[in-house]
């Protein structure tokens, strides 16, 4: 396989596979120390994961959240980046091999976070798309969009009622900030259509387990189930889906027709761990130690949610955007001195700085451990934390300037539908 022409800074040589918030977080500590770092992306962009359920809403555009990692990483001298999908690693001639070439390392930084888990039903994944993509955000803005837009034309009132329910699985953080967000939505669909109604719009959120927000405190899972049923949101708790067609959803004893769906029922990590010779857990992630180098393999790492990072309790850490761009942070710096000066490589430590979800307007929750917070003041703090975690200037000020907007006027401005999705993939399943 050709050799990638990496630069001609000197060894030695770190290439970090990912540019999510472990990766980027990473790349960035290193190229500020100096170090030569080429970051592998299949995607040309980083992606602020936390607020692509605004995208699938029409509430902010790709741009918002998206940012080229070019543009990211141009500032670092000793930073370079390379568009390419891992096909392995080969950790005995320290290589990695991309569907470009290959790509020499001293040291490895495996970060390539995770993807939904569909429990076996690989078929699922096109008729009910997750969000951890640019693409399965468009993917069901335009969906939701075009139920609405066929429900304005259609005579027929049972191909209405269809179009206009949307259902959404999975009551964790994303199934519930969706679900709140797509009944906001339909709460002002009268502004821009002339037949169709609010209360005819209807969504439902279906969790398997006892309670929503399962890694939250029980009183925040109960607030979160009060302020989504106010929104005018049906949960289905204990509800397991049984099949999902292109038009339909069957749970219970129940085929309900549908006009989009939305997955949000549990994630995996990346298949990263088939490059390593290790034995991943049953989520797929790769065991690292306290220093989040992979057990058994000199010179690589792991961050974020591909990685098993047991804390002091023996749990392992969650797949959340603050564990990954800590462990990034971390790893940067000590890597860098290590590096540069032969430093030792210090343990990791997560310090944990809150959990959050927002449910809608003026209600979210917190969970800090040892206390909690929830409603306008949660809200307010979710707005903050998430505005302050993008990654410039440019989309803070972006974003904030949205935000305010839709809270003054509540107006979405996204709602763009591409000339192809009218007949495409991404047509209602309904009308197809």
């Amino acid at each position: 396989m050709t050799a990638i022409a990496t630069g001609t800074a000197p060894s030695p040589r770190v290439v970090v596979v990912g540019g999510g918030f472990a990766g980027l977080a990473c790349a960035k500590e290193l190229g500020a120390r100096g170090v030569d770092v080429t970051v592998i992306d299949r995607r040309n962009h980083n992606l602020f994961q936390p607020l692509l359920y605004q995208v699938a809403t029409a509430a902010l555009s790709p741009a918002d959240i998206a940012e080229p990692l070019r543009k990211t990483l141009g500032r670092y001298e000793h930073v370079s980046v390379i568009l390419a999908e891992v096909r392995g690693v080969d950790t005995t001639a320290k290589s990695v091999a991309t569907d470009v070439g290959s790509v020499d390392y001293d040291h490895l930084v495996i970060a390539t976070g995770s993807e939904y888990n569909y429990f076996g039903r690989e078929d699922w994944r096109r008729v009910a798309p997750g969000l951890k993509s640019l693409e399965q955000a468009r993917t069901l803005r335009q969906r939701l969009l075009l139920a609405l837009e066929w429900a304005e034309t259609t005579a027929s009132s049972e191909e209405r009622r269809a179009l206009l329910t949307q259902v959404i699985i999975g009551g964790g953080p994303t199934g519930v900030e969706m679900a709140g967000a797509v009944a906001e939505l339909g709460a002002t669909v009268s502004r821009d259509f002339k037949n169709i109604r609010p209360e005819e719009f209807r969504v439902l959120l279906i969790e398997a387990g006892p309670r929503l927000l399962a890694a939250f405190p029980e009183g925040l899972s109960h607030y979160a189930k009060q302020q989504l049923e106010k929104l005018g949101v049906e949960v289905l708790l204990n509800t397991r889906v049984k099949d999902l067609t292109q038009d339909t959803v069957t749970f219970g004893d129940q085929i309900l027709p549908v006009g989009s769906v939305t997955w949000g029922a549990g994630v995996k990590a990346s298949s990263a761990s088939e490059w390593l010779p290790v034995e991943p857990d049953r989520s797929g992630r790769i065991p690292v130690e306290a220093t989040l180098q992979v057990k058994g393999q000199a010179n690589v790492f792991a961050l974020g949610d591909v990685a098993l990072f047991l804390d002091e309790k023996g749990a392992p850490l969650p797949a959340l955007a603050q564990v990954a761009k800590q462990q990034g942070q971390h790893l940067g710096k000590a890597l860098g001195r290590h590096i540069k000066a032969g430093a030792t490589l210090p343990p990791f430590t997560f310090r944990n700085r809150g959990n959050t979800a927002v449910i809608g307007r003026h209600a979210a929750v917190f969970d800090f451990g040892s206390w909690q917070l929830k409603g306008r003041l949660a809200w307010i703090l979710w707005a903050i934390v998430h505005v302050y975690l993008l990654v410039s200037f440019e989309k803070r000020l972006l974003v904030s300037i949205q935000w305010l907007w839709r809270y003054v006027t509540l107006n979405r401005g996204a709602r763009i539908i591409a000339e192809h999705a009218r007949s495409g993939e991404d047509a209602s399943p309904v009308t197809r």
